[in-house]
């Protein structure tokens, strides 16, 4: 005897077939609509995000509060070689990470302070300077003057700031995607190329650098032939790539040497 049974399967009324007293398998009638249906991913867990009290950026002077401006020399050496200090995360989970050297004007200081200040959620999110206050004096001559006459009068003050260094860093209970735009868009008017990183971007540059150096399969490479002085190339070197490596060039860096 054949019959029908009525029966309800997530909210969706299924009709089965039954003969006799045996109960046909459910699911070889169930027929599931896929076109619409969508597999979002979890939620990040945020509890463990405690936000500061103050979470923009805080204003920084344009001038050095000195009793006497003092000139120094252009000591371009700042700006080279990779960054021994803010070269990781603190706090923040993303930052604006410097991929070459240069000098940051109080008017790339004031334009990163104003754009994140006005873009992002201080209920939700923070930002934290990671370098300093404009402090180092650049001297500079009027038009029309004569050669000579000694050492030109101090214009403005810069922050030196070398490759691989943290420029401002943020977290909170905020994703990447959230806040991407916002970084990129202050990354672009830097005086130096510039990258959004993230803790597992920076971590996994890093390892993918040190995978590169441990697995190359060139026996000669740049420390070798230096340390070896190979064809009298120590003539020509400078202490900066002996220490360096050849990884940089000036305040330029090359990613792919080893």
């Amino acid at each position: 005897m054949i019959s029908l049974v009525k029966a309800a399967v997530g909210g969706l009324t299924v009709i089965c077939r039954t003969h006799g007293h045996q109960q046909a398998p459910l699911h070889s009638y169930l027929k599931i609509c896929a076109a619409g249906l969508k597999t979002f991913p979890v939620t990040p867990d945020y509890s463990n995000v405690v936000l500061p009290e103050k979470p923009k950026l805080k204003f920084l002077n344009k001038v050095p509060n000195l009793k006497q401006a003092k000139k120094e020399k252009k000591k371009l050496r700042d700006i080279q070689g990779p960054a021994m200090t803010s070269n990781t995360f603190t706090c923040g989970q993303y930052a604006i990470v410097a991929m070459g050297g240069g000098y940051l004007h109080w008017g790339h200081i004031e334009m990163i302070r104003l754009t994140i200040n006005r873009k992002i959620d201080p209920h939700t999110t923070f930002a934290r300077w990671r370098i300093s206050a404009p402090y180092k004096p650049i001297t500079r001559k009027g038009l029309g003057q004569r050669m000579g006459g000694g050492k030109g009068a101090i214009d403005h003050y810069v922050t030196p700031v070398r490759s691989g260094r943290l420029i401002v860093e943020l977290g909170g209970k905020v994703e990447l995607g959230e806040i991407e735009h916002v970084l990129i868009q202050v990354a672009k008017k830097l005086p130096f190329p510039a990258k959004v990183m993230s803790r597992e971007s920076l971590e996994e540059m890093h390892r993918k650098q040190k995978e590169m150096e441990e697995n190359n399969q060139n026996p000669w490479t740049f420390k070798q032939i230096a340390q070896g002085n190979m064809m009298g190339i120590r003539k020509v070197l400078s202490p900066f790539d002996l220490r360096n490596h050849g990884r940089f060039a000036g305040k330029f860096h090359f990613p792919g040497r080893v």
